[in-house]
């Protein structure tokens, strides 16, 4: 539906429908963000009505364009367009806004509310995960389409604020879409000048139309409420398609306020009763009754509901006769839609984590993620410019990118390799955004050190609850000569306090094996995988182990007849553990080892599965703080960490420094046992 063949009243009357509910709505819960609706109801609505591709009632339909408000401060913005478009979001919700129990709350929740494909508020972090959308688009694309149909040529449009572009993802994002030339990602950027504090000029001048076309975007600038200009600036973005596009729309903020558009006064709180009246006499709106729809508007949208619903329908006739076609490709489509794994896959990744000799944890799961990507064709991933450490690539599966060759690497959209630079903040958002586009299984790596970068976008997938995949290595200070910038110490815990997340720091290869089988065949949320630089020695299960008991969390490893205590490690600590049992043995003193590959999961056993498993005195041992052991051991438990940043040394050095020898921790156990 062309806006230019719609009449001027027409527009104006769905414009200021869309403005006047997020006013509505925000009075009424007396909190939110006004302004943001208002100076981007324009666009909006000329994206949503004549270019935005969906079906409000199948919100999952696989070649729906994809729309993330990245500002989404403005989320009374998406819930009215929901709400008119036909989604399942009724009146009664829009009445509800930042209530308990409402589809609309604060900002946008994924899986919360139909039709919002990303959860937005951390600024910037929208655009980032869009790009990872853009780019899982594009991979799709290049395995399943075809000259005679193509199930995947959609797009992936935003709308963001002058907010989202002062953040440092954003720029880390924005700089690979142009890198990897994402033609299909537009985004509409709010430039209105105002910020909470004031006017943008107090922090941010710079010319973001050129950093953008330094990027390797393709930019334009129109008037942000010529409804005509922005739809003539959509049509070429949608042209170009070798770049991504950023089109600049000059706005006023609060639009159609008299006395708070334009001044910062409209960002972050209600209009107020005083300036609510006053809008609604400038726009010709009716005082009563609130939350007013025209009725020629909802006969529009109804329309514009019918319209798009046939054109999810003719790509649905056209879909199953390209599947009867060409069913090698559907073969393909349905393993990655599916994300299928064999039901087998654990016992396999196993055998493939076989050694006879003491390995990195990090080189174990490098020998996982090669049978593992060859068994499961929706693996993808890579590193943050540290593959040759993190031992991610996949190998002989082709490097991500839109060219034939760069260098000596071989890239296409059909390969398995991401390259995302040093950028670890966007690559978390990232993998994400393929995650939620659906059709992959996305991993990025670096040093755990470097998760404090990736914090937020661990964070959203834990709150979105997707499984996302974030393999972090040199998991300890024992990464040695680095120094305490590279040695993390804090940082284990951290990450386990964040809810809904799985994080596996393995001990050998069997357990590493079981961490990625763990995150291919179960996790419904993000998995953290924390592996060695240094080597493990091999390990020995008891009688009647089963690989599968990895999965309960923590399991005993090593047993004793009648032990007074039992020492719980994790990774790399798990042979120094062994270790010391033997030493304590000498000395009488009988202690059980149990192994710990995943906090979560053991808290998340049975009681008396965990009572079975810790008995007597309770001993931890982790290279990293102890604050959280204390959960589990008890405050008379004894644990034995490092509680200090790390140093510049060797790794052997600092095991006896720090306290981590097998003499040591078995000469400390002892002790305590005495007390």
């Amino acid at each position: 539906m062309r806006v230019a063949n719609l009449t001027p009243e027409l527009r104006q009357a769905a414009v200021n429908t869309i403005k006047m509910l997020a006013v509505d709505a925000i009075e009424k819960a007396k909190s939110g963000h006004p302004g943001a609706p208002m100076g981007c109801a324009d666009m909006a609505f000329v994206l949503w009505s004549q270019f935005l591709r969906f079906d409000p009632e199948n919100p999952d339909w696989p070649n729906r364009d994809r729309f993330i408000l990245s500002n989404g401060h403005g989320s009374m913005l998406l819930y009215a367009l929901l709400h008119l478009a036909g989604y399942d979001l009724d009146m009664e919700q829009l009445k509800s806004f930042r209530q308990w129990g409402s589809r609309t709350p604060g900002h946008p929740e994924y899986g919360h509310t139909p039709g919002v494909e990303v959860t937005t508020g951390p600024l910037g972090a929208g655009i980032a995960h869009a790009v990872g959308m853009a780019a899982a688009a594009e991979m799709l694309a290049a395995r399943v389409n075809t000259p005679d149909f193509q199930p995947v040529d959609h797009y992936i449009y935003g709308i963001c604020g002058d907010g989202d572009l002062q953040e440092g993802v954003a720029a880390e994002a924005a700089s690979l879409a142009g890198t990897w030339k994402l033609g299909r990602l537009i985004f509409l950027y709010d430039d209105n000048d105002i910020s909470i504090e004031g006017n943008t000029d107090i922090a941010f001048t710079e010319d973001v139309a050129r950093r953008f076309e330094a990027y390797g975007w393709h930019v334009q600038k129109v008037d942000g409420h010529d409804q005509l200009a922005i739809a003539e600036a959509i049509e070429k973005a949608r042209a170009v398609l070798d770049q991504p596009s950023l089109i600049i729309c000059r706005t006023v903020i609060g639009h159609g306020a008299p006395n708070k558009g334009g001044k910062e006064a409209a960002h972050g709180a209600p209009l107020g009763p005083d300036e609510t009246r006053l809008t609604k006499e400038a726009l010709g709106w009716p005082q009563e009754p609130a939350f007013y729809v025209p009725e020629e508007v909802r006969a529009f949208f109804a329309e514009l509901k019918a319209e798009k619903q046939a054109e999810a329908r003719r790509w649905r006739e056209g879909f199953e006769a390209w599947r009867q076609a060409n069913p090698e490709k559907a073969r393909v489509w349905d393993a990655h839609k599916n994300l299928l794994v064999p039901a087998d896959l654990d016992a396999q990744l196993v055998e493939a984590a076989r050694s006879d000799k003491p390995l990195a944890t990090r080189k174990l799961s490098e020998m996982v993620i090669q049978r593992a990507a060859a068994l499961v064709p929706s693996l993808v991933g890579g590193s943050a410019d540290l593959a040759e450490s993190n031992l991610t690539s996949i190998k002989g599966g082709g490097d991500v990118g839109p060219c034939a060759k760069i260098g000596h690497y071989d890239c296409s959209w059909a390969g398995r390799t991401i390259h995302f630079g040093v950028r670890e903040h966007a690559m978390g958002a990232i993998v994400n955004g393929m995650v939620l586009y659906g059709g992959f299984r996305a991993y990025g790596a670096t040093f755990l050190v470097f998760s404090d970068y990736m914090r937020p976008p661990i964070r959203l997938a834990a709150l979105m609850q997707v499984p996302s995949i974030f393999v972090f290595t040199h998991d300890s200070f024992f990464v040695g000569e680095d120094g305490p910038t590279h040695q993390p110490i804090e940082h284990l815990w951290s990450l386990r306090m964040i809810p809904h997340v799985t994080l596996f720091r393995p001990a050998d290869g069997l357990e590493t094996a079981m961490a990625w089988a763990y995150a291919l065949m179960e996790a419904k949320e993000p998995t953290i995988f924390a592996l060695t630089r240094q080597n493990v020695p091999l390990l020995t299960r008891p009688e009647g182990f089963q690989i599968r008991d990895v999965w309960k969390g923590g399991y005993v490893l090593s047993d004793a007849a009648n032990p007074v205590a039992t020492l719980i490690a994790t990774g790399s600590e798990v042979g120094l553990a062994l270790e010391a049992q033997k030493l304590l043995a000498e000395q009488g003193i009988a202690v059980r080892v149990v192994s710990m590959p995943s906090v979560e999961l053991f808290l998340r056993q049975p009681r008396e599965y965990q009572e079975q498993v810790l008995v007597g005195r309770l001993a931890a041992i982790e290279a990293g703080r102890t604050d959280g052991w204390y959960r589990l051991i008890g405050r008379d438990g004894l644990a034995i960490g490092h509680e200090d940043f790390g140093a510049s040394a060797p790794g052997g050095v600092l095991a006896e420094k720090f306290g981590f020898t097998p003499a040591q921790v078995a000469a400390k156990v002892a002790a305590w046992l005495a007390e």
